[in-house]
């Protein structure tokens, strides 16, 4: 098929779209972006363009940021721009009067290996439930979340030390891989959709609250450590310091960690300092903190926080 320039619309907000829509960019005839729409953010509460916005001003290419992406009006600016494709990379549900415009369809690119990890945090879950690989899917959207039939799919391998931003910046490079075989092989018709298979015991990347990012100290070191890894550097995982028997207490966001599996016989959650290095017990050694954010204070290394924040025996963590 001599289809060489599609027309593509991209929909998507974060950053870690920017490789693939750099990508359509380049390569393929990019007829605009939608985005989400400015919303506050920070302690000012000041409006921030998302990094898709700043990238479409940045190389002057339409965009539209529609709060309500069935209105009509909308609904016709898309028709009118007669996409071949749309490319979605973390947006947010679309419905279908929208993806069923494109000639070719609407493609959504999900950092998991679907069916499993369906859902907006796929990266840091992979990492708390200690799998050895993940990947990018590219699939057509229908009716439902992350559910629609499977294009393509590419793995890598995990690396048993790599944090939830490293990981992330290694997908969202082979995300754009992903996008380039995905169109390409629907153009020339070597891709056929495969149907999701449904399994019984489906792994979910569900969304962070405040208990899920809790670290539960009766757990084994590992566990303890893939939790900790899994949230760094966001949302940062959580647990509260006690600082005395009179329990003066501060909020800890721990992100860098290490573990030893130790027989031991002290509690779990007790706090030991000693040599600039802190570490704290668990039902099966210890893990060694090495990066934290004390309440109040500037995320540091460990080592730079006790030069002036003393910890004092008895302390202890839950």
């Amino acid at each position: 098929m001599n289809f060489k320039k599609p027309n593509i619309i991209f929909m998507g907000t974060a950053g870690f779209g920017i490789p693939t829509l750099d990508l359509i960019n380049k390569n393929y005839n990019l007829k605009a972006i939608i985005t989400n729409h400015d919303k506050p953010s920070g302690r000012g509460l000041k409006i921030k363009n998302s990094p898709v916005k700043d990238y479409a001003i940045k190389n002057n290419i339409s965009f539209y940021q529609p709060k309500n992406l069935k209105n009509l009006d909308f609904i016709e600016v898309i028709k009118d721009l007669n996409p071949d494709f749309i490319i979605v990379v973390a947006f947010r549900m679309i419905p279908e009067s929208i993806w069923k415009i494109p000639k070719f369809g609407t493609i959504n690119l999900h950092a998991s290996l679907l069916p499993n990890y369906r859902g907006s945090a796929p990266i840091n879950w992979v990492l708390i439930n200690n799998e050895n690989q993940t990947g990018i899917t590219s699939f057509f959207i229908d009716k439902n979340i992350d559910t629609g039939d499977i294009l393509f799919q590419q793995k890598i391998k995990i690396d048993e030390r790599i944090n939830a931003g490293d990981l992330h910046d290694k997908l969202q490079y082979l995300a754009a891989e992903v996008t380039e075989k995905t169109i390409d092989g629907i153009l020339k018709n070597k891709l056929k959709p495969v149907k999701q298979v449904t399994i019984s015991n489906l792994k979910t990347a569900y969304k962070f609250d405040k208990k899920n990012i809790q670290i539960d100290w009766d757990n084994d070191a590992l566990s303890i450590y893939n939790k900790i890894r899994g949230l760094d550097p966001f949302p940062g995982a959580r647990t509260t310091l006690y600082l005395n028997l009179e329990n003066e207490e501060k909020k800890l966001l721990i992100y860098k960690s290490d573990y030893i599996i130790e027989k031991h016989n002290n509690k779990t959650g007790n706090v030991i300092v000693s040599d600039g290095v802190l570490k704290i017990s668990c039902n099966n050694g210890y893990v060694i903190i090495k990066e934290l954010k004390v309440e109040g204070k500037k995320k540091m290394k460990t080592r730079d926080l006790l030069n002036g924040f003393r910890i004092s025996d008895n302390s202890y963590v839950k």
